[in-house]
C-alpha cells in the first residue's frame, strides 16, 4: 500500500515541475520583457545580451522548478545573472543628499522619465529601483540579492525617487 501511494504521488508530481517546453514558451512570450529588463538592469546592450542568454541556458539545464513559478524563475534568472556581471554595491555618500543623475533635465510635458535618465543611476541606485519599483521586489529580497542591507536598499530607493521628482 505505501509503495502503490510513493509511486502514485512520485507519478503526479512529474506534473508539476516546468519542463524544458514550459520554458520555450516562456521565452517566446517574455523574450523582450527579458532583454528590457537585462538592459535596465546592466545598462549596456552587450552585457543584457549576455545575461539573458545566460538565462536562456539555464532555462535550457531544466533545473528542478515548479511549474507555476517558471516564469518567476526565469526573471530571477536573469536578475541574478545581471548582479554577477556588475556586482552593484552601495556608494558611500551621506543619505541626506539624493543620487545624482548623469544625464540632463527632462523636458519631457507629462512629468515621466525615460530610459536615459534611468540608466543615468549608478549601478546600486538603478538595480534598486528596477528590482523595488518596476519589478516589486520586497525590500528584504533585494537586499538578498544585492548583499546589502534592507537600510540600504530604502536609503537607495527613497533617493532615487526624490531624484527623479526632481526631474519631472
Amino acid at each position: 500500500m505505501a509503495k502503490q501511494a510513493r509511486t502514485q504521488i512520485s507519478a503526479n508530481s512529474e506534473n508539476l515541475y516546468a519542463t524544458s517546453q514550459d520554458f520555450h514558451k516562456i521565452l517566446d512570450e517574455d523574450l523582450n520583457r527579458l532583454y528590457q529588463l537585462s538592459f535596465l538592469l546592466t545598462g549596456d546592450r552587450q552585457k543584457a545580451e549576455n545575461c539573458c542568454l545566460a538565462g536562456i541556458e539555464a532555462c535550457a539545464d531544466e533545473n528542478r522548478v515548479f511549474r507555476e513559478w517558471a516564469r518567476a524563475w526565469t526573471i530571477r534568472v536573469v536578475v541574478e545573472n545581471a548582479i554577477r556581471e556588475l556586482t552593484p554595491r552601495p556608494t558611500c555618500s551621506n543619505s541626506s543628499s539624493p543620487p545624482s543623475l548623469r544625464t540632463r533635465e527632462s523636458t519631457n510635458p507629462t512629468g515621466y522619465f525615460d530610459a536615459d535618465t534611468l540608466l543615468g543611476l549608478a549601478d546600486f541606485e538603478r538595480f534598486v529601483f528596477v528590482l523595488r519599483i518596476l519589478e516589486r521586489y520586497p525590500e528584504n529580497e533585494c537586499a538578498l540579492l544585492l548583499g546589502s542591507s534592507r537600510s540600504q536598499v530604502r536609503e537607495a530607493c527613497t533617493g532615487v525617487i526624490k531624484a527623479l521628482a526632481r526631474i519631472g
